[in-house]
């Protein structure tokens, strides 16, 4: 006895009576890319060289850059990508400098990932460098605690590889599904397709303040003198 689905796929009792390539797909085909070292279909967005890919709060973006890394100028501001972007895969490498004594907690290597320039994926050094869980490096800043603190020492690099869903907004503005974030730290993975929560805020509960379609990421200015380097984004 055998029964036939909306799909044509013939259901019998002995499986080996399926033809296989009524299961076979063959297009779309996926485009082909080189891996490596940055996947050719990636939009860099710093290469070690220049801040063209990239603006200040009123101009030019003020950070140093110097032998393929640029480095948080503090107290210049944030800098802010000129491409926009809604989902994608972004890698971002980064570095605390060393601790300064007596500076601890939030005080040491301080900085911030921003996707669409609202959803804060936290920058800290926090190796061996206690502070609120929700606010330590990997976490969705004041939102979700990291799975795991997979910190480099201190003045080593760390890499973080972020696999983001953007927000959608029904036509009145409302928010139809929220954001979700899936971040690896050094290879780690702390955050597994986290919801967030709305735009970070410091005080108060975050929330979906205003519908937006596709944003920069911004690179927080928080007075420590963070570098990174090798920071590419594909559009998914």
């Amino acid at each position: 006895m055998a029964f036939t689905t909306a799909s044509g796929i013939a259901i019998a009792q002995n499986t080996n009576d399926i033809d296989p390539k009524l299961t076979e797909v063959w297009d779309p085909v996926p485009p082909v890319i080189t891996p490596s070292p940055v996947p050719s279909d990636a939009i860099v967005l710093f290469d070690g060289t220049n801040l063209d890919q990239w603006t200040g709060k009123n101009g030019p973006a003020k950070w140093t850059v110097a032998d393929g890394v640029m480095t948080v100028a503090p107290n210049t501001h944030g800098i802010t990508s000129k491409e926009k972007f809604c989902d994608m895969q972004l890698h971002v490498e980064w570095r605390s400098p060393p601790k300064v004594p007596g500076k601890k907690g939030q005080q040491v290597a301080n900085s911030g990932i921003f996707l669409q320039g609202r959803y804060e994926i936290q920058v800290l050094d926090s190796y061996q460098n206690q502070t609120y869980s929700n606010g330590q490096a990997g976490s969705v800043y004041k939102q979700s605690i990291p799975l795991v603190n997979a910190m480099k020492p201190t003045g080593e690099w760390n890499t973080y590889d972020i696999i983001y869903k953007a927000p959608t907004f029904t036509d009145e503005g409302d928010v139809q599904s929220k954001a979700y974030v899936t971040v690896l730290h050094n290879g780690v993975l702390i955050q597994n397709h986290t919801e967030i929560q709305g735009g970070t805020t410091y005080r108060g509960k975050a929330s979906y303040k205003n519908a937006h379609g596709c944003a920069p990421i911004y690179l927080q200015d928080h007075g420590n003198p963070v570098s990174f380097r090798n920071i590419w984004a594909r559009k998914l």
